[in-house]
């Protein structure tokens, strides 16, 4: 089997957020020659297979074979993986089964390493992600088996395969502001204290607002509106609170507390007096740190990307989360690097078969260079 017969096969797994589809199953007998090791919790399963070859590093390939629903209309059967004009439709061909199958198969046919090779895929990074990768990872640390380094193969190519390496991502803050007037008759706008207008005042000073000045690896962290709500439906009637929903992708420059003093800075100039403010950081910014070890890994595969592609990769934070926040976490370095993400959540996702070929040739490579 190889790797693009082996992604064909993982897409026929209909793995929706938390299932794993009996997927699972397949893959520890595909990688018969290394350890398991296996955690449940609300219906979320995760695998972590694991081979010693020496008392070196220990590398991990890190995914999840869960996906989105297939949604929308397709051409094919979103789980029967269809090939036209070597390009392979399926819902997961390109977020992430295309890279969960590169790395399987680099694993199954490398014979001699250092030291530790390893893959965690879990079933739940498109969902709530509590009991996923987090749990696994708890588990690891709790067995003194953390690696040393680790690849998640998402798809993180833009406009051409081998154009981009994940060296972070940007945080994610959300954030919901009450602003509290007094309600009265339209006929009487005196009397009231009208929210709407406050708001007018605030927006000016808080809307797309940069709140900080990026650098080589982040953009400048926005602050973007994202909803707004007031009202009664009534032509007639002035409301008596309005609220402000917003979301900051924010960089490490950039948290709570800087966001928190900022809307107040902004409130008081708008002559708000009384509000509500509360916000949520949903995922932390990461970046791979700028040590000597961290920049080597970083090198060595921006070297094979090369090889394999002839495109030189940015290191790039852009786009949303994935599961490698909670690897960072845990003080294990990490890189990003997958096929391109044009389709991934749509209908027809795809993911072209020389891209495959090609992302085992660079795992692989990168493997022999750290073996």
């Amino acid at each position: 089997m190889n790797p693009v017969e082996l992604l064909k096969h993982l897409i026929s797994f209909p793995s929706v957020t938390p299932s794993e589809s009996g997927s699972f199953k397949f893959i520890k007998s595909y990688l018969d020659g290394f350890d398991a090791i296996e955690t449940q919790k609300e219906g979320v399963k995760n695998l972590f297979l694991y081979k010693k070859f020496g008392d070196g590093e220990h590398i991990c390939f890190a995914g999840h074979i869960d996906v989105v629903p297939a949604g929308g209309e397709w051409r094919t059967d979103p789980f029967e993986a269809t090939e036209i004009d070597g390009v392979i439709y399926g819902r997961g061909a390109a977020d992430m089964k295309g890279g969960v199958a590169a790395f399987l198969y680099t694993l199954k046919h490398t014979e001699n390493f250092k030291g530790t090779l390893s893959t965690l895929i879990t079933s739940d990074e498109e969902g709530d992600a509590i009991y996923g990768t987090t749990l696994m990872l708890e588990k690891l640390k709790e067995l003194n088996m953390l690696p040393d380094f680790c690849i998640v193969a998402e798809p993180t190519c833009e406009a051409a395969f081998g154009d981009t390496i994940k060296v972070g991502r940007r945080g994610s803050i959300n954030g919901k502001i009450k602003i509290i007037g007094r309600g009265g008759h339209a006929a009487y706008p005196e009397k009231a204290i009208n929210p709407i207008v406050l708001a007018s005042k605030l927006l000016t000073l808080i809307a797309d607002k940069e709140l900080d000045s990026g650098d080589e690896f982040f953009a400048p962290s926005r602050l973007v509106i994202t909803d707004i709500k007031s009202g009664y439906g009534k032509h007639n009637v002035i409301p008596s609170e309005l609220e402000i929903l917003f979301n900051i992708r924010n960089s490490t420059a950039t948290d709570t507390k800087k966001v928190d003093l900022f809307l107040k800075e902004a409130m008081q100039k708008a002559g708000i007096e009384k509000f509500e403010l509360s916000m949520e950081q949903s995922s932390n910014s990461f970046l791979l740190e700028k040590d000597e070890k961290s920049k080597l890994y970083f090198e060595k595969l921006a070297e094979c990307v090369e090889a394999a592609t002839g495109y030189k990769p940015k290191a790039s934070t852009a786009g949303g989360t994935s599961d490698a926040r909670f690897i960072a976490k845990e003080g294990i370095a990490v890189l990003e690097f997958g096929p391109r993400n044009e389709t991934i959540h749509a209908p027809n996702e795809c993911v072209s078969a020389d891209e495959i070929v090609k992302l085992t040739e660079i795992f692989s490579s990168f493997v022999t260079k750290c073996g």
